[in-house]
């Protein structure tokens, strides 16, 4: 008599069935009401029963497809950071590629105006994300999901603005990116406050001039801490 074999008697796993469109465009409805109301009422102050009539979803799906709140709450951030994060690190390995040695300009244009162009785009979503990095940034909970999803960039860009001024410390080169990083999120979703203090139209007030000024201001702003 033939013996079968221990793995030969194990039935074989079932197939898990791919995500239906229905299934996936919720999950996506989710998402996108999640980072509007994160953005606008903080993460306490969004319900997830909110979430789900925003979605024009039911509760429960909220758990099917993304976890309990604060699993939604992560996700939201996380899946602009992996966009941005690639973004950032094709322009970064562009300047590597070119000729001659990067300028503290360049590194930080390549690490600010990517971010500048989604809002340029007119997306309201990469607005709304402006409030959710600040709200993550701002609040010490938060701070594993702030290490996983933003730290392993930035920590690239930060070595290599320290690589241009030698026996500097990492921890102000540290401090003026970030000071950096709240410069470009301020104008991000304040830019309606220039024309409020000044009276007018800020002068060529598109985006990329916008964004020319802010690499001069920031860049100013790293050699005035760091060249002591």
């Amino acid at each position: 008599m033939r013996k079968t074999s221990p793995a030969s008697a194990i039935p074989p796993a079932p197939r898990r069935r791919a995500p239906s469109r229905r299934a996936i465009a919720t999950s996506l409805s989710i998402l996108d009401a999640a980072e509007e109301l994160f953005a606008e009422r903080g993460y306490d102050g969004a319900s997830v029963r909110d979430i789900a009539a925003a979605a024009g979803a039911q509760i429960a799906s909220i758990s099917f497809h993304h976890g309990g709140k604060a699993a939604l709450f992560e996700k939201v951030v996380e899946r602009r950071a992996d966009e941005l994060s690639k973004l950032r690190l094709d322009q970064l390995a562009q300047l590597h590629q070119a000729d001659g040695q990067q300028t503290l300009n360049d590194i930080l244009s390549a690490f600010l105006r990517p971010y500048l162009e989604k809002i340029a785009a007119g997306d309201p979503h990469w607005i709304a994300y402006a409030r959710l990095v600040a709200m993550v940034s701002a609040d010490a909970r938060w701070r594993q999901i702030a290490e996983r999803c933003f730290d392993p960039t930035a920590n690239i860009f930060i070595d290599e603005i320290a690589a241009l001024f030698p026996g500097v410390e990492k921890s102000a080169v540290a401090m003026a990116f970030v000071f950096s990083v709240s410069a470009m999120l301020s104008l991000s979703t304040s830019q309606w406050r220039i024309e409020a203090l000044s009276g007018e139209a800020p002068a060529a007030a598109t985006m990329d001039a916008l964004s020319d000024a802010l690499v001069r201001y920031c860049e100013a702003g790293l050699r005035a801490a760091l060249e002591r």
